[in-house]
């Protein structure tokens, strides 16, 4: 046994998984978890055996969850080499963030017609849970609530195709950044979400488009920049860890 494997063995199990219909689709959720909110940084290998233990599954089911976050395109699989959390390319991360433009511009005439007073203050109040993660320097939480901001928003339109398919964009830029962001890079800057909620609510419609379509280029422009190197890691401890949060 390698040394990176027995370090991976040697810490418990995680214990503590959410109830689902399915363990599979709760070892689905865990590890989607454990990607895009970045404790499972891109590239870390998946070892099948490591992961089938630690949940209690065998090799086959951890093979299914695989599939299903490889069609995700948040793990890569291949052939004689396993699986590991995917790595997004330069274009890739483009790609991504034009799509999220094309989307996120265009549903804000909906999202203007459905709003109301108390989806408003929902908004604000992921908002402001934004801002105080950037103040505790917590640049976990801060991604995931800047990624939870743009796609609530876009909930309001009405529209859940849309809604849906930013869900799975903004999962995959949680990658991007991961991927070529530095270690203080986050998502959004702080802050910068009242902004376009203040144009909203006051029905500044170009404003507020123009103002979405800026603040995905600013930050496309803001996280690719440089590579973060991945270190050595205990699968099973992160994992565990996630866990516990969730239970």
């Amino acid at each position: 046994m390698s040394d990176a494997k027995r370090k991976v063995s040697s810490v418990i199990k995680p214990s503590s998984l959410k109830r689902r219909e399915s363990k599979d689709e709760a070892i689905y959720e865990h590890l989607y978890q454990a990607i895009v909110e970045h404790h499972l940084e891109p590239g870390t290998r998946l070892p099948e055996d490591v992961l089938a233990e630690s949940y209690g599954v065998s090799r086959t089911s951890i093979r299914k969850v695989f599939q299903s976050l490889a069609h995700d395109k948040l793990v890569d699989i291949r052939m004689h080499h396993g699986a590991s959390v995917a790595q997004p390319s330069i274009k890739e991360a483009r790609d991504l963030f034009a799509a999220r433009r094309m989307i996120e511009v265009g549903a804000l005439p909906c999202v203007l017609k459905n709003a109301t007073e108390e989806s408003w203050q929902e908004i604000e109040d992921i908002a402001h849970q934004e801002d105080e993660a950037v103040q505790i320097q917590d640049r976990r939480q801060s991604i995931f609530l800047s990624g939870q901001f743009h796609i609530r928003l876009a909930r309001l339109s009405g529209n859940d195709v849309v809604a849906d398919i930013l869900e799975d964009l903004v999962a995959r830029t949680s990658l991007v950044i991961a991927t070529f962001g530095g270690s203080q890079s986050c998502s959004c800057p702080p802050s910068q979400h009242k902004e376009i909620l203040k144009l909203l609510r006051e029905k500044d419609m170009e404003a507020a488009q123009q103002w979405m379509d800026s603040h995905l280029r600013d930050i496309e422009r803001s996280v690719i920049l440089e590579r973060s190197d991945t270190g050595s890691l205990d699968l099973k401890a992160i994992l565990s860890r996630v866990g516990q949060r969730d239970s």
